[in-house]
């Protein structure tokens, strides 16, 4: 807001409103001591009638020596006295003595001007300018106080300064403006002295000099002039000429509020408000605005409303703060139109609307408010009460761009990078970006970090992304502190420093930042600068993935598909890839494929996995390039093609994909799709060897043993063999095995082989631990020993395989190896159940069932049987049937029984069968009618 938009206007009727009438009446003393002592009792009456408050007695009083007053002045004046004219003009444009009666005024003034009375002068001029008992005609008014001006008249000089300062129908010229406002301050006139000092202040018609501007400012203060009063506390306020001193400015303000003026009292509970020169107290603040707002002043309204809207210095009131925005919207204030249609917008106070924001939004626009102008565009942009309109959307954000908005130049900004209403242009949303990050606005220096960082309309430059997301970091901007969370997370633009990364990111989660959330998940998840947790990576994960961004999905799926921190649930990590690869998250798109290819969380479905690995590889995914070829080779899913696995697997392995490079070997190997060549076998599996692929590894082991496209030569087909094993490639562990069992390219070693089998089982994978496991409990290819399978089984249930978690569970429950044990049978299948193992569900159910181990509850049994067979599974349904078939811990229900026995039984469950044959035995042994 300028500083001149902060003086109230000065009085526009001059001297019949005000006291100025009886000062006129005194100037007539040359007529002699009779006349003065009549002027002077008439005078005294004037002055009596304008101030004194009376009651009906001395009204009437007053009104008698007002109708003498009215005969002595009318005499004089018709005798041609210019003082009395002038005198008597008064009296009719007040109503002292006689009706008010604006156009005998003008007649009287007229005459008095005339004769070049120049107070009489001014007094016309005013009534010309206020169009009083003539058609308004600022002209006229300028022509007639330029007139009493040119006599010396400080009241005219002033008034003709502000004609000329705003150019009412005068030519506008501050030169002149300040000519006048100079002769009439010099005077000792307050109003002028004020004037200059704001021209001063601004540098407008003179040059720009603060300590001027004080100086004429304190002249006016110093009379007691309250608009120059609150203009000095403004000086003091803003260290503008003066050093900043806020103690200062309130003791001016405080004079100026004192005397009722609206904007001093303003500025004064905005000292209160803020604390400054003054101990905060809003409550203070907010009787100061009330002040102001019960004057009429729309700004104290406002502030007015604004304290009700916040609680500060009283109870919070939506519906209070919308009446007193409603009273300044009312009056044309820009600002509390903003506020009110912001009310609306936000439903505060009453109901949410909109259609009537927008139409507030659009009051305070059209009159140059730069929030509305931001707010409206916003509100076109968004479709919200109005018809989406990237249009009309522009051009506001362009007319608050224009006055300087930050905000503005953001939005138009972003319209540029979307191509919203515009041709998509990177280039200019950068050049607005960097208008607006350069004034500090944080979500302009986070955009335009982020093109830094992605090199989109710019050189990609990872230090400026770091500069500017950091700039906007610290201003607490969400998007800058996730950016600068990933630049420290990953080392670009910053050495890599995960404790910065942790602070940075944590701050912006907590404000809600989806990629700062889901990085925190990432870190927790690998324990990169914190210990790893799966529990917090999973809440992370959720967080940001509720927030609808395909990403966190996507991590979110994997936690779901490897069961970290929750139970394995392929179904639910199906889903969630879904939901990732149908916003076109690319890794989303080849998991999920990789979802229906295996069936893993539902059905196996080609189809659909070959619809997806081709997404993704259309993506250039490729891993997805492979897998596509993998299906066109094996004719999975889609008719087999040969030629088409070999250009999708050329792409991948163009790009290094070792996968790729080794499955192109296969069918140069083969001669699928290309003509046989080992040569380029080897070529593509050398490629994929050297980059340490395991299979590749045993694959040209393979080549070197059978001697395709090389030399045969089992000692480097050994060494091959070898280096996959050492990787622990479970069929290159068991080939070596088998090498160390013939002694084929290395010496023969029994305990050797022995050693490599185990390390099949034993590499760590809980697979070939229980595998081992079972091969012990079986007594197959060693002696049968329990001992080593519970250990076997042991430690593929400390990795939560259920199913050795159930195996264990078994063993305990039969006692073999082990001293029967219901209770650690127990243990161990619940560890299982957890992980959603319906084989451990069933046996938990048996025990109950039975009673081992636990106190016998057919209920237990029953819901344990129930989460079995939600999986599928024979046994419990066979089981859960028997106890529909005799109502145990169920109501009884033999048709329930009867679909139960028959599902189990088509899975093979001879029990099953066997119920069924008996029932159906019963039921024939039933006479029928």
């Amino acid at each position: 807001m300028s500083l001149l938009a902060t003086i109230v206007p000065w009085p526009r009727a001059w001297p019949a409103d005000s006291p100025s009438a009886v000062r006129i009446c005194r100037k007539s003393e040359g007529y002699g001591m009779k006349l003065r002592v009549w002027l002077l009792t008439v005078a005294i009456g004037l002055s009596s009638m304008a101030w004194a408050g009376m009651d009906g007695r001395e009204g009437n009083y007053e009104a008698g020596l007002h109708q003498m007053s009215l005969s002595a002045w009318r005499a004089l004046a018709d005798d041609g006295d210019a003082a009395a004219q002038n005198c008597l003009g008064a009296m009719y444009q007040r109503g002292q003595g006689v009706s008010r009666d604006y156009h005998e005024a003008v007649v009287w003034y007229r005459k008095s001007a005339a004769q070049g009375y120049a107070m009489a002068q001014f007094n016309l001029g005013s009534l010309y300018y206020l169009g009083r008992g003539v058609q308004k005609d600022y002209a006229q008014a300028a022509a007639w106080y330029g007139k009493a001006a040119a006599q010396g008249h400080a009241i005219a000089q002033a008034a003709l300064g502000e004609m000329f300062e705003y150019g009412l129908d005068v030519p506008k010229d501050d030169i002149q403006a300040v000519a006048w406002y100079r002769k009439a301050a010099e005077q000792g006139n307050a109003y002028a002295q004020t004037r200059l000092g704001a021209l001063y202040e601004v540098g407008q018609g003179v040059r720009q000099d603060y300590p001027l501007a004080i100086d004429w400012y304190s002249k006016a203060a110093e009379q007691g002039y309250a608009v120059a009063q609150t203009k000095l506390g403004l000086m003091y306020g803003f260290g503008r000429g003066v050093p900043e001193n806020h103690m200062h400015a309130v003791a001016w303000y405080r004079k100026a509020a004192e005397q009722g003026n609206a904007e001093g009292q303003i500025y004064l509970g905005t000292m209160f408000d803020n604390g400054q020169g003054v101990p905060q107290d809003h409550s203070h603040a907010l009787a100061w605005y009330r002040k102001a707002a019960e004057q009429g002043s729309a700004k104290g309204q406002e502030y007015v409303g604004v304290m009700y809207q916040y609680g500060r210095g009283v109870s919070q009131d939506y519906t209070q703060a919308l009446a007193w925005y409603a009273q300044a919207a009312k009056q044309g204030h820009a600002s509390a139109q903003f506020r009110f249609g912001w009310m609306y917008a936000n439903g505060l106070g009453v109901s949410l609307d909109n259609v009537q924001a927008a139409a507030w939004y659009r009051k305070a626009a059209e009159q140059g408010d730069i929030e509305a102008q931001t707010t409206l565009g916003w509100m076109y942009e968004r479709g919200r009460g109005l018809p989406k309109d990237y249009v009309e959307s522009l051009a506001w954000y362009r007319k608050a761009a224009q006055q300087g908005s930050a905000v503005a130049k953001t939005n138009l900004g972003l319209m540029y990078a979307n191509g919203r209403g515009v041709p998509q242009d990177p280039m200019q949303a950068i050049a607005l970006y960097r208008q607006a990050a350069t004034q500090g606005d944080e979500v302009a220096q986070a955009k335009l970090g982020n093109m830094y960082l992605n090199g989109v309309g710019v050189a990609q430059d990872d230090v400026q992304a770091a500069e500017w997301s950091r700039a906007s970091a610290l201003q607490g901007n969400t998007e800058g502190q996730a950016q600068l969370c990933v630049l420290y997370y990953t080392g670009r633009g910053v050495p890599q420093d995960y404790g910065q990364a942790l602070s940075w990111c944590g701050k912006a989660a907590e404000q809600g930042d989806v990629v700062a959330r889901n990085t925190l998940g990432t870190m927790y998840l690998n324990g990169r600068g914190v210990t790893k947790n799966y529990a917090q990576a999973l809440t992370f994960f959720r967080q940001a993935a509720a927030q609808g961004e395909a990403v966190p999905k996507y991590n979110l799926a994997i936690m779901y598909e490897q069961g970290l921190g929750v139970p394995q649930d392929y179904p639910q990590a199906r889903k969630l890839f879904r939901e990732s690869a149908e916003q076109g998250y690319v890794e989303a798109q080849y998991r999920l494929a990789g979802m229906y290819d295996y069936g893993m969380g539902g059905e196996k479905d080609f189809s659909q996995a070959l619809v997806w690995y081709r997404k993704a590889a259309d993506q250039s995914h490729a891993n997805a390039q492979t897998s596509l070829g993998w299906m066109y080779e094996h004719g999975i899913g889609v008719a087999k093609d040969y030629e088409q696995a070999v250009v999708w697997y050329r792409r991948s392995a163009e790009q290094g994909n070792a996968n790729a490079q080794d499955n192109l070997g296969n069918l140069y190997h083969q001669g699928h799709g290309v003509p046989q060549d080992d040569a380029q076998a080897v070529k593509w599996s050398s490629l994929a060897a050297e980059k340490g692929l395991a299979n590749a590894q045993f694959n040209l082991g393979l080549m070197y043993q059978k001697g395709n496209g090389v030399r045969q030569d089992h000692e480097q087909a050994a060494v091959w063999f070898r280096k996959a094993a050492d990787q622990g490639l479970a069929k290159a562990q068991n080939t070596v095995g088998t090498l160390y069992r013939t002694g084929v390219g290395v010496l023969k070693d029994q305990s050797q082989a022995l050693d490599w089998y185990r390390k099949a089982a034993g590499q760590g994978l809980s697979r070939a631990q229980f595998n081992l496991g079972l091969m012990y409990e079986a007594g197959s290819g060693v002696p049968q020993d329990y001992a080593q399978a519970m250990a076997w089984y042991r430690k593929a249930a400390n990795q939560e395989h259920p199913a050795a978690q159930c195996n264990i569970g078994n063993l305990f429950e039969h006692g073999y190896g082990v001293p029967q044990d219901y209770a650690q049978a127990m243990i161990w299948y619940q560890k299982s159940a957890k992980q959603g193992n319906a084989t451990a569900e069933a046996s938990i159910g048996k025990l109950y069932q039975a009673g081992n181990g636990v106190q016998q509850d057919y209920s237990q049994a029953a819901a344990w049987y129930r989460k079995a067979v939600a999986q599928g599974n024979a046994l419990a349904q066979n089981q859960l049937g028997y106890l529909y078939e005799h109502g145990l811990g169920v109501e009884k229900d033999v048709q329930q029984a009867l679909d139960l026995y028959q599902k189990s039984a088509a899975r093979g469950e001879v029990d099953a069968q066997k119920n069924l044959d008996r029932i159906s035995r019963k039921s024939a042994a039933v006479p029928h009618d």
